[in-house]
C-alpha cells in the first residue's frame, strides 16, 4: 500500500499543477499544530521567489484546485501562505480496512531484496555475559527483525570471542589442576572424551583465577602465551579442549541469550576464520598492500580528506601473532566467499569505531570486498547507573546479566502481586514477560549512539513512556475482544466506518502512519522510532477508550466497527513490540 502521506501529496501535486505551478512545492508533512489542522504544506511560500506571488495567492490557488477532492477536507489557505489539511473521515476509514486485509498492514517488501549480515552479540566464551552485552544483543537482535520485515534475507552472527591469549590461560590453569588429562600429554594417540572435564560453573570459575595470576605470576603468563601459540599452531590436546570450551560456553549462551529473546543464525568465533589469515596476509604481502614499519606488519589507510589522524592498520604484530583487526579481516574474507553479503552491519560499542573505520578501510583497500558491498558501523552508547556513570553492581564490579533481570523480573513480580490476585506461577510467568518488556524498551526507546541511564523504577512502571505500559494497553485491547468474544460478537467481516470524533480519527490517524514509520525506520536501521510510534500509538488508544463507548454502543454496525479498529489496532502494537523482540502476556 502505498503511504498515507504520499497519497495526499500526490493530490497536492495535482492541485499545485492545475494552479498553474509546479508540482515540487507540494510537500505535505505531518502538522506542527495539531490543533489547527493535521497536515500541512508550505510549498507556497517557497513558490512564491519563483512566481514572484505573495504567497498567499498561490495558496487561495491551490485550495481552489483542491475541490471535489476525496482525500482532503477542510482545506484552508493561510497567512502568510500556509495550507492546512485535514484527511477526509471516509478515505481514512477505507484506508485502514485496506490495511486489515493486508498480512502485513500495508507495509511492503522491498522490491530489491539483499542479503545482509548482522554482527552482534560479541560474547568472549568461558565467560558470562554481563551488563556491557546487553545492548549489542537486544539492538543487534531488533535490527535483524526490522531487515527481514522489509524482505531482505538476514543473517545474525554472533561472533564469538575465542581465540588468543584468554584460552592459552584456561588450558595453562586447567592443566596446573589436572595434569593427568590426556589433552597434556602429546604422546597420546587416543580418541578424546565427549564429554567436557569441566562445568560451565568451573570454567567461567577457571579464566578470572588464570588471569589474576598472569599478572602477578611473569612464568605463568609466559606458560599461558605459550598454550596459546601451541593452540595456534594446531596442537591436538590444546584443540579438543578448545572444542570443549566452545561447546559449554556456547550451550550456555544460549540459554542466556533465550532469557533475552535473542538468537543466531551463526555461533561463529575468531577460531573458526584462522585458516584464512595465511592466505590473506600473503595477498596483502603480494600485492604491496602491507608494508613492514618497526617489526609490525602494516597497511596504510590515511585519506587526503582525512581531518584527524588515521593510525595504519596493524595486520601482524613484531612477533608474527595476529590481532582483533586480523580476525575482522579473516572474517570479512569468510563472509564474503560463504554467504556474499551486500551489506555487513556491525552493532559494536562506539568507543570502537577508529577500529572499524581502520578495518572497513584495509577491506577495501585491500579487495577483500567488492565495491558495492556496503560495509556499515552502528555504535551505540554506554548504558549507565543513576550516578551517570557505567552501569555498576553495589560492590562497583560488572554485573552479570542474568542478575540484572533477575532483579528486574523480582520488582515486576512484587508491583503485579500487589495489583492483583493471582497464583505465585501465573505472578512469575507474567513477571518474566513485563520485565523483559521493560529492559528492551527502556533500552531501544533512546536512540542507539546514545549513552543512557538505566532506572529499573522509571523501566518497570506502567505509566509513561515504558514497555509495561505499551504491554498494559494491549492488554486492555485483548480484555475488550475477549468480553466481546464471550458476549458472542462476530466482527470478522465488518468494516470500518468512519469515525464519529476526533479521539477515534486520530487513533486512525496513528494507526494509517505505520508502514511510513516502518520504511523511514529500516532506512536508518532505528529501533527507537518504533517506541517513539508504539507509544504515540498507545496514548492515542487509550484517549479514544476514555473518551469513546465500545461494547455499549447501541448501534450494531458501529460496535463492529470499533472491535474492528480495535484488531488493528492490536495487530500494529503486537507487529511493532515483535520488532523490538518481546510480546504481552494475556493479562497483568
Amino acid at each position: 500500500m502505498k503511504k498515507l502521506l504520499d497519497l495526499i501529496t500526490e493530490e497536492m501535486e495535482q492541485a499545485f499543477a492545475k494552479a498553474g505551478y509546479d508540482g515540487k512545492y507540494a510537500r505535505v508533512t505531518l502538522s506542527n499544530r495539531p490543533d489547527l489542522c493535521e497536515y500541512q504544506c508550505n510549498g507556497a511560500m517557497a513558490a512564491a521567489k519563483e512566481y514572484h506571488k505573495a504567497p498567499i495567492m498561490i495558496a487561495d490557488a491551490v485550495v481552489e484546485a483542491l475541490e471535489g477532492t476525496r482525500i482532503l477536507q477542510d482545506v484552508q489557505a493561510v497567512n502568510p501562505g500556509f495550507i492546512n489539511l485535514k484527511v477526509n473521515a471516509e478515505f481514512l476509514s477505507s484506508y485502514l480496512n485496506g490495511m486489515l486485509e493486508d498480512e502485513r498492514l500495508g507495509y511492503e517488501k522491498t522490491d530489491a531484496p539483499e542479503t545482509i549480515m548482522i554482527d552482534y552479540g560479541g560474547p568472549n566464551v568461558a565467560k558470562p555475559l554481563h551488563v556491557g552485552h546487553l545492548r549489542s544483543a537486544i539492538i543487534g537482535e531488533s535490527v535483524k527483525r526490522i531487515a527481514r520485515f522489509a524482505g531482505h534475507r538476514v543473517i545474525g552472527d554472533v561472533h564469538l570471542g575465542d581465540w588468543g591469549l584468554q584460552m592459552g590461560l584456561i588450558i595453562t590453569e586447567l592443566k596446573e589442576r589436572k595434569p593427568g588429562l590426556g589433552y597434556f600429554d602429546e604422546a597420546y594417540e587416543g580418541d578424546y572424551p565427549e564429554e567436557a572435564p569441566f562445568t560451565i560453573a568451573e570454567l567461567e570459575e577457571i579464566y578470572p583465577t588464570a588471569s589474576g595470576k598472569s599478572k602477578e605470576d611473569a612464568s605463568y603468563k609466559e606458560a599461558a602465551m605459550q598454550a596459546t601459540f601451541q593452540l595456534q599452531q594446531g596442537r591436538r590436546g590444546y584443540q579438543a579442549l578448545l572444542k570443549h570450551i566452545l561447546n559449554v560456553s556456547v550451550a550456555d549462551l544460549k540459554r542466556n541469550y533465550a532469557n533475552l529473546n535473542v538468537d543466531f543464525d551463526l555461533w561463529k568465533g575468531e577460531s573458526d576464520v584462522q585458516p584464512y589469515i595465511p592466505d590473506m596476509v600473503q595477498e596483502m604481502r603480494d600485492k604491496g598492500y602491507a608494508h613492514m614499519s618497526d617489526g609490525a606488519l602494516v597497511v596504510d589507510i590515511r585519506e587526503e580528506s582525512d581531518t584527524k589522524e588515521v593510525p595504519p592498520c596493524m595486520i601482524l604484530k613484531s612477533d608474527g601473532a595476529s590481532l582483533y583487526t586480523t580476525t575482522d579481516l579473516a572474517t570479512i574474507v569468510e563472509r564474503m566467499k560463504l554467504y556474499h553479503p551486500d551489506r555487513i552491519v556491525y552493532v559494536v560499542d562506539k568507543r570502537q569505531e577508529m577500529h572499524f573505520v581502520q578495518v572497513f578501510r584495509c577491506a577495501r583497500k585491500c579487495g577483500l570486498v567488492t565495491e558495492d558491498t556496503r560495509l556499515q558501523f552502528l555504535g551505540f552508547g554506554t548504558m549507565n547507573g543513576k550516578d551517570g556513570k557505567p552501569f555498576k553492581t553495589r560492590e562497583g564490579g560488572v554485573m552479570r546479566l542474568q542478575y540484572l533481570l533477575s532483579d528486574i523480573n523480582e520488582e515486576m513480580l512484587k508491583k503485579i502481586q500487589e495489583s492483583r490476585p493471582m497464583s505465585e506461577e501465573e505472578a512469575e510467568e507474567i513477571a518474566k514477560v513485563v520485565g523483559l518488556s521493560a529492559v528492551k524498551y527502556g533500552d531501544l526507546s533512546n536512540q542507539a549512539s546514545k549513552d543512557y541511564i538505566f532506572d529499573v523504577d522509571r523501566f518497570t512502571s506502567s505509566e509513561g513512556n515504558t514497555g509495561p505500559y505499551i504491554l498494559y494497553t494491549v492488554v486492555r485491547i485483548k480484555s475488550i475482544l475477549k468480553k466481546y468474544g464471550e458476549q458472542g460478537g462476530e466482527a470478522a467481516d465488518a468494516r470500518i466506518m468512519e469515525c464519529e470524533n476526533e479521539s477515534e480519527k486520530a487513533l486512525m490517524r496513528e494507526l494509517a502512519r505505520f508502514n511510513s514509520v516502518m520504511e523511514n525506520v529500516y532506512e536508518e536501521l532505528a529501533p527507537h522510532k518504533i517506541c517513539a510510534y508504539i507509544y504515540d500509538l498507545a496514548n492515542a488508544f487509550n484517549r479514544f477508550y476514555h473518551e469513546t463507548s465500545i461494547l455499549g454502543t447501541e448501534e450494531e454496525a458501529r460496535k463492529h466497527s470499533r472491535i474492528r479498529l480495535l484488531v488493528l489496532t492490536r495487530r500494529v502494537l503486537e507487529t511493532c513490540m515483535d520488532l523490538l523482540g518481546f510480546e504481552a502476556p494475556e493479562r497483568m
